[in-house]
């Protein structure tokens, strides 16, 4: 099989709307907001906050972020929760981890992250050793992260098939960990910024096909949301420039 140019790749998928989704990507993002009730603001775009808002966290839950580096979305979860409860974010990078907690400590009001615990576990085992202990869980997962790779020579020149397909597995792994960290009847959020259907939709119908009794979809929606087979997403050509951002939401059976 011939190996295709991150154009072609992406111009398979989007056909005629490539040229124009790709021109949007290669726009700076401008559309971008900070949370209320934050002690500094945090800025962040629009669809990120409101992404991380369809988690459905009450006050006093016990909540994961699995992959919470830079920390926008674990702000957004801290303000929810309002300072009871408890939120473990986890990210496996030293240096990742310690931007997160500057962040955190900056922004969010000291009373509201009194029961914050940093991690930086291997999410795509954690399931293993705590299994059933969480009300939510939110998996922004790791992903292409195509604005920033189109934006970036050095990133496009690397870039290759071989790499969507290394995260879709480790996208799926995560998936599968977070379910089992997830108590019966809890909630979980997968997210990307990637325009890849492999690496958002795909997974999660993958997910359902394996496992058809352990977890439904709940249906959601997105300010400029596009519905796809599983979940919605928002891409920057219809949207004014915000995200890509894909959200899916998952209850557990």
């Amino acid at each position: 099989m011939a190996k295709l140019t991150f154009d072609e790749f992406y111009s398979a998928q989007y056909g005629d709307r490539w040229e124009e989704l790709k021109e949007a990507m290669l726009s700076e993002e401008e559309d971008k907001t900070s949370p209320e009730g934050l002690a500094e603001p945090y800025y962040m775009d629009r669809t990120s906050i409101e992404t991380a808002s369809l988690l459905p966290v009450k006050e006093g839950d016990n909540v994961l972020d699995m992959c919470a580096a830079p920390g926008g979305k674990t702000i957004i979860l801290l303000l929810k929760l309002n300072g009871s409860g408890r939120l473990v974010s986890n990210d496996r990078s030293m240096d990742r981890r310690e931007r997160m907690r500057k962040a955190v400590a900056a922004s969010v009001p000291e009373n509201l992250r009194a029961s914050h615990l940093i991690t930086g576990h291997d999410a795509s085992r954690w399931g293993l050793y705590e299994k059933e202990a969480y009300d939510a869980v939110l998996l922004d997962a790791p992903c292409s992260s195509e604005r920033h790779v189109i934006q970036s020579p050095e990133h496009l020149g690397q870039w290759s098939q071989s790499r969507p397909k290394r995260l879709q597995a480790l996208q799926y792994s995560m998936l599968t960990s977070a379910m089992l960290a997830l108590k019966k009847g809890g909630v979980l959020l997968y997210s990307t910024c990637s325009i890849n259907s492999g690496e958002d939709e795909d997974i999660i119908s993958r997910f359902i096909k394996r496992h058809p009794d352990e977890a439904e979809e709940i249906d959601i929606s997105l300010e400029h949301g596009e519905k796809r087979s599983h979940g919605v997403i928002v891409l920057p050509d219809r949207s004014g420039g915000r995200g890509p951002m894909y959200a899916a939401l998952l209850r557990k059976l």
